[in-house]
């Protein structure tokens, strides 16, 4: 009888290793009085690999974190950031105003700013004689 030893985590490296992984940054998103906010994780996104577009009240934000050159490195390597292409979508109520969001990336954190519309405002009419 020959003795098999059992390495649990071997099969979980091979799970991880032959599973196609797709990249879904984490975001946050949060109303305050004048305006939306998105926050999105994007850590190692060159801010010019991010496009942001309104369309139609929908959001897109999409963008690749590209691949470290790995040609060089000699010796056991493990790779588990996942690079590649993502894209999120966000359906906007229609009290944002399309005409001024505004994006910027600093820090791995993507801060995509929607001011609201002004809220029409409650005026009397005068009812005149004719």
């Amino acid at each position: 009888m020959s003795l098999v030893r059992f390495e649990p985590w071997s099969l979980v490296d091979r799970t991880n290793r032959d599973s196609q992984r797709s990249w879904v940054p984490a975001v946050d998103i949060f109303e305050e009085k004048d305006r939306f906010v998105v926050r999105s994780d994007v850590p190692g996104v060159d801010p010019t690999n991010i496009e942001v577009n309104m369309d139609n009240g929908i959001l897109s934000v999409s963008g690749e974190r590209l691949a470290d050159d790995r040609s060089e490195i000699d010796g056991v390597s493990r790779f588990e950031r996942v690079t590649g292409r993502f894209q999120r979508r966000f359906t906007l109520p229609d009290s944002a105003n399309a005409d001024g969001i505004k994006a910027k990336s600093a820090n791995g954190i993507l801060e995509i700013v929607i001011p609201k519309q002004p809220a029409a405002q409650a005026r009397r009419i005068t009812v005149e004689a004719a």
